[in-house]
């Protein structure tokens, strides 16, 4: 089936069905698991450290899939990469289900992440794709909605399963429902994507390992509040191999990840917009938490049921903030979105007193309202700024920006908030001054991507 039958049948919504499912189900699963930590802990008898790696390294190996899905994309039918994408996550949750020990469990996650890392980008490219520009806005919103109340619903969701299951239980829904997602994908799936041959560059494979490296020392940088002399070593060497990714992609014929797109300044303001928005929202749902229970005293569970409000209205807003754009422009919507994170963050800087609950997550649902105006309608803002066969491209490079963006955030936040209280001699992550301080950078962050909201062309398709 071609694009333009997709476009004017109602098999088109039976596809987005499908693909936004598989995708709803990946992104739960992906934020579901912090909660059963303790649980896993006991299971498996190890510490926190290493479990955390269930997150961290998937992390790793989602970054590096991301980049090598425009390629898949141009070699294999999507019906292939989409059915291939849902097995190989299932076969992973499988494995995690029956694991007898933690090498096993990570082996089923790194399955996972293989999934999601491809998943991710080149279903927000097909999306595209398939619909015509002037409802990009609406499509992805509606996308964004999927990603978003995923994300927000996943640790929820598996509280209340956890409650009344063993933690295997969990994975058995996922696995249960992506079998459903596989059976409807023979059906809905179509190969929509126009191909363009070329051989995988393992080179540029390779070198892709400094992404891994540069994400690895972040996480670690921000977990361990300090860069050891192992890490520096590692930093420079995936700065080294990341040079040569990035001069390999702009000298071959035939690139991985074609980084020509960067040429296009729409392109390049919609990266940085996606990915300060994603920072802000990411540092919220991180410090917002440590907020709560540090400096008001909160338990956990409302620490967490604080957060519910700003990500049930993000949800709202994702596909009406798509429509907007597609009415008035993406200049307006994104600017109107980051004014509201810049008041937001202006709001936590420029109070310099304790704040109730209640003004906190007030300020959180404009902060994260704000996002629904600029992470997914800056993502449609980029793919409608390139050519039809550069949108994988330039949605890989958008994505894959975009979790760099959000470790890093998330690491100086945490760096920022240790040393301050340090520095004023004070309990780690117990202090307001470091929350303060937080509060402080990110507001001059949200205030320099205001700025490249300004800064955006209004004309519909620049190239």
């Amino acid at each position: 089936m071609n694009k333009g039958e997709i476009q004017n049948s109602l098999t088109r919504k039976l596809f987005i069905l499908t693909l936004l499912s598989g995708t709803f189900t990946m992104s739960i699963s992906q934020s579901s698991l912090s909660t059963a930590y303790p649980t896993l802990m006991k299971f498996f008898g190890v510490t926190a450290p290493t479990i955390q790696w269930l997150t961290t390294g998937f992390m790793l190996i989602m970054c590096i899939m991301m980049p090598i899905s425009p390629w898949l994309l141009n070699n294999f039918s999507f019906k292939k990469i989409f059915l291939s994408v849902v097995a190989i996550f299932a076969l992973g949750t499988l494995i995690i289900i029956v694991a007898p020990n933690f090498p096993m469990a990570m082996l089923g996650r790194a399955l996972e992440a293989v999934g999601v890392g491809i998943l991710f980008p080149s279903f927000q490219s097909v999306l595209m794709t398939i619909t015509p520009e002037d409802n990009r806005g609406a499509t992805m919103g509606y996308a964004g909605l999927v990603m978003g109340s995923a994300l927000a619903s996943g640790p929820i969701i598996s509280g209340i399963v956890l409650n009344f299951l063993q933690w295997q239980g969990l994975f058995v829904i996922f696995l249960l429902i992506m079998i459903v997602i596989f059976i409807s994908g023979l059906f809905n799936i179509k190969d929509v994507m126009p191909r363009h041959k070329a051989n995988l560059d393992l080179i540029s494979t390779i070198y892709l390992l400094g992404l891994i490296g540069l994400l690895y020392v972040v996480n670690q940088a921000g977990a361990t509040k300090s860069l050891s002399a192992n890490l520096l070593i590692l930093l420079v060497i995936s700065i080294i191999l990341t040079i040569l990714f990035v001069h390999r992609q702009l000298t071959k014929q035939q690139p991985l990840l074609d980084l020509k797109v960067m040429k296009n300044f729409n392109f390049d303001l919609a990266v940085l917009l996606t990915g300060f928005s994603y920072i802000s929202l990411i540092v919220v749902t991180i410090i917002y938490p440590l907020y709560y229970q540090n400096i008001l005293h909160t338990s956990v569970l409302m620490s967490g049921l604080a957060l519910v409000p700003p990500a049930i209205v993000l949800s709202i807003l994702n596909p009406l903030t798509g429509k907007l754009a597609d009415k008035i422009g993406f200049k307006s919507t994104l600017i109107i979105g980051m004014a509201m994170i810049v008041v937001g963050w202006f709001f936590l800087f420029a109070l310099r007193i304790k704040l109730s609950i209640w003004p906190m997550i007030l300020i959180a649902t404009l902060i994260e309202g704000g996002n629904a105006f600029v992470m997914m309608p800056a993502t449609t803002l980029g793919g409608n700024s390139l050519s039809e066969e550069l949108i994988p491209h330039g949605t890989a490079i958008i994505t894959t920006v975009r979790q760099l963006l959000g470790s890093l955030g998330v690491s100086l936040a945490t760096l920022i908030l240790v040393t301050t209280n340090q520095n004023h001699r004070l309990p780690a992550n117990n202090g307001l001054v470091g929350y303060q301080a937080v509060f402080t950078f990110f507001f001059g962050m949200a205030i320099i991507g205001f700025i490249f909201a300004l800064l955006i062309k209004n004309n519909k398709k620049a190239k």
